[in-house]
């Protein structure tokens, strides 16, 4: 049967507290839903951290740690760490997952992308957190800045840590990017792409824009593997699709706070055993943490620096 790896995006920095009571926010609350995404079949799990007191995103070296100690203690899912960080963070703020804690798998954004989110504000009238729609609503005046400066610098970073980069493409020129960094030696192929699609900003799910994303790749890159996310309702059919045509999927609370019209997910572990039992209708087996350390070529658990 083929293998595929399900990542597992346990909390993000898109969702609020106020929009889901089952978001993680604590150190313990995702430790465990990282746990419990890997007993429910998810080859790596996607890490952002959060104030346990507020929920709000941050960048905080003790807290990546404590997650990641604690999980290597009791299982050998692979941990991707972001380099996102938060919206309005600086690069220097981003990368230090990377240069501390040399994880086997980080995040690398692409490129430079209006981020917007300020559209959610419309569904709540009331927030848990002061911070939350001043948060929400400043990316109306946004942008995500990914400078061919600081590709450059973050993927000399990911190179001196041997961290692989899973780059993040939210549209079709970010394709290109990568390419032109193959050209110039500053990323080394096969290359780990993820589209992620939906955000506002990026290019939109469907089955045409997928298809034209994928063969994009085929004709500036060549040798590639590649994963798919999706934002919002289109996350199950277009990771679907993705499985049909020979990709990887990603699921999780940071995408998607449903597992189904008008119900929300208790946890990650819900959208995995999902998005596994699809995939086995179709004949395709998630990859244990072992096999999608061999099909994306990381370092290895032994290798990390937590």
């Amino acid at each position: 049967m083929d293998k595929r790896i399900i990542t597992a995006a346990i909390t993000g920095s898109i969702h609020t507290p106020t929009m889901s009571p089952y978001l993680p926010i604590t150190p313990k609350q995702i430790i465990d839903e990282i746990l419990a995404a890997y007993e429910a079949g998810a080859t790596v799990c996607h890490v952002h951290v959060r104030d346990p007191k507020t929920g709000q995103p941050i960048t905080d070296l003790d807290i990546f740690r404590e997650i990641a100690t604690t999980v290597k203690s009791k299982c050998n899912i692979i941990l991707c760490l972001t380099t996102g960080g938060g919206l309005g963070m600086t690069a220097e703020q981003r990368v230090p997952p990377v240069t501390a804690l040399s994880p086997e798998l980080a995040s690398f954004n692409a490129g430079s992308v209006n981020f917007a989110l300020f559209h959610a504000m419309e569904k709540w009238k009331e927030w848990k957190y002061e911070w939350e729609p001043e948060y929400l609503g400043m990316t109306e005046d946004f942008i995500f800045p990914n400078t061919f400066k600081t590709l450059r610098q973050f993927s000399e970073f990911f190179e001196k840590e041997n961290t692989k980069p899973e780059l993040e493409v939210y549209d079709s020129g970010m394709i290109n990017n990568i390419a032109f960094l193959i050209e110039r030696g500053h990323l080394k192929k096969p290359v780990y792409l993820q589209f992620v699609m939906g955000v506002l900003g990026g290019i939109t799910p469907s089955p045409e824009n997928l298809m034209f994303l994928v063969d994009y790749a085929k004709r500036l890159i060549g040798d590639f593997q590649f994963s798919v996310c999706v934002a919002g309702r289109a996350q199950f059919p277009i990771c679907t699709q993705s499985l049909l045509i020979g990709g990887h999927v990603r699921v999780g609370l940071e995408d998607n706070l449903y597992i189904e019209k008008g119900v929300l997910a208790k946890s990650n572990a819900e959208h995995v055993a999902k998005i596994i039992r699809i995939a086995r209708e179709l004949g395709i087996e998630p990859a244990t943490p072992d096999e999608g350390r061999e099909i994306l070529g990381l370092k290895g658990l032994d290798k990390v620096n937590y």
